[in-house]
């Protein structure tokens, strides 16, 4: 059996980091969900609903909560893929600072706590997914993402638009406040002239036109434009060879609220004319 990747996702990820708001989006885009399933039953679970017909999307919400079973999550993924399924891997990402935030809000205990530190059991979980994390073949940091953000990604990601084709996150940022930790590719827009020292164009952002047009408008934007989508271009059919669906594009400036903005904008649109679902998301706008 020769399963597409299309129809069967393996949700994990940090505890506090959005496993439940991402399965509550699958489930409204038809996708069957399971959560918190031991490993051992990965394979027969899939078997049963995907192997059968009974259902022709299945998402598996599969993290430390199951104990002791989870260490045995590699070799069930390794196992499923020996039997001709082709499951995506989504690992949800965020912050120590976040997730410690996240999970003193609903006043519950991390599930690797124990008697001890909060921190403690984040590092404990960290360890543990290290091999998941590196393996996923997507990786979304919810650090600053609202549940609304997050859900535009997944549906982005899984919705019913033709999945053989690369689906793309542009992310505006700036380097000030840290390159985002999923990002695949960076560019940095700091070579083109900073609106910001524009008085009039201060106040606004890469989202308005005056500022839009004059980042765009520099003769090395426009030669940048043209050689980056050409080199994303050739990252996409790579990627597609080598059976990765998903990239992040992160474009940096330095506050990320002009150059990066603009750019993300114009990038995002072009490729969104080359045939790949596109999503613009600007990190850091507003947080200055």
């Amino acid at each position: 059996m020769d399963e597409s990747s299309g129809n069967l996702i393996i949700v994990s990820g940090m505890s506090g980091a959005g496993r439940s708001s991402v399965a509550d989006v699958l489930e409204d885009l038809g996708w069957f969900v399971v959560d918190n399933l031991p490993p051992m039953f990965l394979t027969t679970i899939v078997e049963q609903i995907v192997g059968t017909g009974a259902s022709p999307r299945l998402a598996i919400v599969v993290d430390v909560r199951t104990g002791m079973f989870f260490d045995e999550l590699g070799s069930a993924i390794q196992d499923l893929r020996t039997k001709g399924y082709r499951p995506v891997t989504l690992f949800l990402e965020a912050s120590d600072d976040v997730i410690v935030r996240r999970q003193e809000s609903v006043r519950r205990p991390h599930p690797l706590q124990g008697e001890g530190r909060l921190l403690t059991g984040i590092q404990r979980e960290r360890e543990l997914l290290g091999d998941i994390r590196a393996g996923a073949d997507m990786v979304i940091d919810t650090s600053n993402l609202n549940i609304h953000q997050l859900a535009a990604k997944i549906v982005n990601a899984f919705g019913d638009e033709d999945n053989a084709e690369l689906r793309a996150t542009v992310v505006s940022f700036g380097f000030k406040y840290g390159i985002p930790v999923d990002a695949d590719v960076v560019a940095d827009m700091r070579f083109i002239p900073n609106p910001y020292w524009q008085p009039d164009l201060r106040p606004m952002t890469g989202q308005d036109k005056p500022v839009s047009d004059f980042v765009l408008g520099h003769p090395l934007a426009q030669q940048f434009l043209q050689n980056y989508v050409d080199v994303l271009d050739t990252l996409r059919t790579g990627y597609l060879n080598e059976g990765k669906r998903f990239v992040t594009v992160a474009i940096g400036c330095t506050g990320g609220k002009h150059r990066s903005v603009a750019m993300a904008e114009e990038i995002g649109k072009r490729l969104r004319e080359k045939g790949s679902p596109t999503l613009v998301v600007h990190r850091d706008l507003g947080r200055e």
